[in-house]
């Protein structure tokens, strides 16, 4: 059975309970419209913990553009059925109300790597981003959070902002899931045209086999994506394309790594 909570401090009294209890719980932070890379979350967490909590919540603050923000599907139903079917045991709907009662006042900034790739694109993201992940981690009070590896750059911040905050819950890395095309899962391909989607196939394809990135950057005009960027950090391709006005991001790894 899955408990759905809309109150934090219903949440707060059930998760004392399971503390107490001796209870370890896992967490997976999501933002909805949920697909088989979420589900595998999940899964890994029901497997390595007595109980699982999945939060839904778009977080308005780390969206630049107020359309993106009014076009992020929301998918709640369905998304629900899904978690019921997959055992999850808990799903927590915060309000933004809730979660921005400083109205984001107070906020997690960090200076070096939060500026790069995403971040230039982005401007701001970060902060939204690693604020909300800070105040979900505190409210769930979780043993793990599981977090894919489809966003690497926001991976690699969240772990270490976790580290850098002595934060007691584990930040567990997994594997990305990809279509049988080599497409990364993402709740925004559902927006991209038939023709777009045969297209985006080709993001993947381009970044596993061009020779640098200034070589996957001409592939990629050449399949006729707009490139956002494409670089080589810490052991991993990252690239952000547009097409068909969908922005997509994936990464793959790279034998050798460089640094940020």
């Amino acid at each position: 059975m899955t408990t759905v909570f809309e109150n934090l401090p219903a949440w707060r009294r059930e998760r004392l309970g399971q503390t107490r209890a001796g209870l370890t719980l896992g967490f997976v932070p999501t933002m909805g419209a949920l697909h088989a890379g979420h589900l595998s979350l999940v899964r890994r967490s029901r497997a390595e913990n007595d109980r699982t909590l999945v939060s839904i919540f778009v977080n308005p603050t780390q969206f630049d553009d107020p359309q993106d923000l009014a076009r992020y599907p929301r998918t709640l139903e369905s998304d629900l059925e899904m978690l019921r079917s997959e055992g999850a045991d808990f799903v927590l709907l915060p309000e933004a109300a809730d979660l921005y009662r400083d109205g984001f006042r107070f906020r997690v900034t960090e200076n070096e790597r939060s500026k790069t790739l995403e971040g230039a694109a982005r401007p701001g993201h970060f902060d939204a981003v690693l604020t909300v992940v800070l105040k979900l981690l505190q409210i769930a009070e979780a043993e793990r959070a599981y977090f894919g590896e489809k966003d690497w750059q926001q991976l690699e911040l969240v772990r270490d902002m976790a580290a850098a905050f002595f934060l007691r819950t584990d930040i567990v890395p997994c594997p990305t899931v990809r279509e049988s095309d080599g497409l990364a899962l993402s709740s925004r391909n559902r927006r991209l045209a038939p023709i777009d989607r045969e297209r985006a196939a080709r993001f993947f394809r381009i970044l596993s086999t061009a020779r640098t990135p200034d070589a996957a950057v001409d592939d990629l005009r050449q399949e006729g994506f707009v490139v956002d960027y494409v670089d080589d950090r810490n052991g991993r391709r990252l690239g952000a394309v547009r097409v068909g006005g969908v922005r997509l991001i994936d990464n793959v790894e790279l034998g050798d790594g460089t640094c940020f």
